[in-house]
C-alpha cells in the first residue's frame, strides 16, 4: 500500500528530479529528499497509485497541462503569497515609476497605455495589488489602457486568481483606506475581492517561465519568489525570455532571494537592489 512506503530511494529521487527538470526548469536538490517523499505520498493517496514507481511512470507519460502534473507542481513548489507584499516596491511604484510615465502622458512623451507582466502570480494576489494602487494612484485611470497580465504554471492557482476572493490573512497589509475603497466582503464569507474596476485591468493565462511569452511587450515586469527554484542555466533561460518582452527602458521588479543580480547586471542597469531597468 502506498501508506507504508518510507524515502525515494537516491535513485528514485534522481529520476523524479530529472523529469521535473526537463518540464519545468526547477531543480529539486537530493536535500530536498524528505520533501519530495512527503508530497509524493500525498500524490498516491490521492490517485491510488500503488508506489513511487508507478507514479513515475504515470507522470512521465502526460503533458505538462494534465492536471496532475498541475497537482503535483502545486505540492512541491507552494509558497505563501499575500497582497502588499514587500511594502517598498509598492511605495516605489506608487511614488515614482506611476508618477513618471504619468507626467510623460501630460508632456506627450508616450500614449496614455501601460502594460505590466505578473509572471508566478500565483492566486493573483500580486496582480491585484497591482491594479489597486494604479486606480488609486492615477486620477485618469478610466482614461488609460491598462493591460495587467498575470501567468503561472499551475492551473489551480490560476483559477483561484481568477475567482479573486482573499482571505483576510492574504488582506492584511492592504492599507485600511484602499481596502474599504478597491475591494468588498464576499457576502457569508470570511473573504475579500476586488471591485469591478480593478477586475477589469486584470486577466490571466497559464505560462511556462521556460518558454517565451507571446503577449507583446511591456513596460514593467515583476518576477518575484520563483526563482528560487531554478538552477543557472534556467534561470539565465527565464532572464532571457522576460527580457525579449521588455520595452526599451521597462522595469523589472525581482524578489529579495531570485539570486539573477549577475546574470541582470550584464545587460541592465541596476537601480535598487531589487529593481533593474533595460535600456534604451
Amino acid at each position: 500500500m502506498a501508506t507504508t512506503l518510507q524515502e525515494v530511494t537516491d535513485a528514485q529521487l534522481s529520476r523524479y528530479a530529472d523529469l521535473i527538470y526537463r518540464h519545468t526548469g526547477i531543480r529539486i536538490s537530493p536535500k530536498k529528499k524528505t520533501l519530495l517523499s512527503n508530497r509524493l505520498r500525498r500524490r498516491l493517496r490521492e490517485t491510488g497509485i500503488s508506489d513511487f514507481d508507478a507514479y513515475y511512470k504515470t507522470l512521465a507519460k502526460l503533458n505538462l497541462d494534465d492536471p496532475e502534473w498541475d497537482a503535483f507542481l502545486q505540492e512541491i513548489t507552494t509558497h505563501e503569497t499575500f497582497l502588499f507584499r514587500d511594502e517598498s516596491q509598492w511605495e516605489w511604484f506608487r511614488d515614482q515609476f506611476l508618477p513618471g510615465i504619468t507626467s510623460a502622458a501630460r508632456r506627450g512623451d508616450r500614449d496614455r497605455s501601460l502594460r505590466i507582466w505578473s509572471a508566478a502570480s500565483s492566486t493573483g494576489d500580486e496582480a491585484y495589488t497591482i491594479a489597486c494602487v494604479i486606480a488609486n494612484t492615477i486620477v485618469n485611470y478610466r482614461q488609460w489602457k491598462i493591460d495587467i497580465l498575470g501567468t503561472d504554471i499551475g492551473i489551480e492557482a490560476l483559477e483561484k486568481a481568477k475567482q479573486a476572493h482573499f482571505s483576510e490573512r492574504a488582506m492584511r497589509l492592504v492599507p485600511a483606506d484602499l481596502k474599504r475603497r478597491w475591494f468588498k466582503q464576499v457576502p457569508g464569507e470570511p473573504l475579500w475581492e476586488p471591485s469591478p474596476a480593478l477586475r477589469t485591468m486584470v486577466r490571466f493565462k497559464q505560462h511556462n517561465l521556460m518558454e517565451p511569452l507571446r503577449e507583446g511587450v511591456f513596460d514593467l515586469v515583476f518576477v518575484k519568489n520563483v526563482l528560487i527554484y531554478f538552477d543557472g542555466e534556467s534561470k539565465q533561460r527565464v532572464v532571457k525570455n522576460i527580457q525579449s518582452v521588455m520595452k526599451p527602458g521597462a522595469m523589472l521588479v525581482t524578489g529579495a532571494a531570485e539570486g539573477i543580480s549577475d546574470i541582470l547586471k550584464r545587460n541592465m542597469e541596476q537601480q535598487r537592489p531589487w529593481l533593474y531597468r533595460l535600456p534604451e
